[in-house]
């Protein structure tokens, strides 16, 4: 009977220890520049995860991120939002492409607009590729959100009241993280009309 073996993925789809192989490969395998190891014992491995990526451990091969006008590129993520209405009930998600797997979801915002959910999205996805140490790209079917992701700023016509002020507190920390940190992720526009609907669609229209 093999030993049980505990795996720490650093640099991945998603990080952490985890206890199969299987697992572990899921996340990182055609993931370019994935780092992982495996150890005897979990409380090995908790440590080893807790200490960061240390200057040697293994690099899973893949093949570079390129794309092309025919395929979305798989070792990526997806931000989409939706609402009923327009000012209406809004939430927004992101997925892994390759997986479909949801990592994030917001809302229900109780008035807000498909843009502000597209703008939050993407800066939710940022965020979240930023904080794994991820420079893998970011889809969004939205033009206008990201326009106001390289511009900073959420140039919103919906206006500020006691309903959407949680909104509004978000959109204004969006903003000011944008200020604040810098990313390498390339933000790429998603191609409906080749490729059907955003990973991370809700599947509603």
């Amino acid at each position: 009977m093999a030993k049980q073996k505990y795996y720490v993925v650093w640099r991945g789809r998603e990080t952490g220890v985890f206890k199969t192989w299987k697992e572990c490969e899921s996340y990182i395998k055609g993931f370019e520049g994935a780092r992982y190891k495996s150890f005897e014992t979990e409380q090995e491995a908790n440590k080893a995860f807790a200490n960061g990526v240390p200057p040697f451990t293994r690099t899973a091969k893949s093949r570079p991120v390129i794309g092309s006008s025919d395929q979305p590129i798989l070792t990526s993520i997806c931000v989409d939002a939706a609402c009923s209405g327009n000012p209406g009930v809004m939430e927004y998600q992101g997925v892994d492409s390759s997986t479909k797997k949801r990592l994030f979801h917001q809302g229900p915002f109780p008035e807000g607009t498909v843009n502000i959910g597209e703008f939050l999205a993407l800066v939710h996805g940022l965020g979240y590729l930023k904080q794994r140490g991820l420079p893998i790209p970011i889809y969004s079917d939205s033009m206008t959100a990201i326009k106001w992701v390289k511009d900073k700023k959420a140039n919103t016509k919906l206006v500020k009241n006691a309903m959407n002020k949680e909104l509004f507190d978000l959109v204004e920390r969006a903003e000011m993280w944008l200020r604040s940190n810098s990313y390498d992720n390339p933000i790429l526009k998603w191609k409906t009309a080749q490729w059907g609907e955003i990973f991370a669609d809700f599947g509603r229209k």
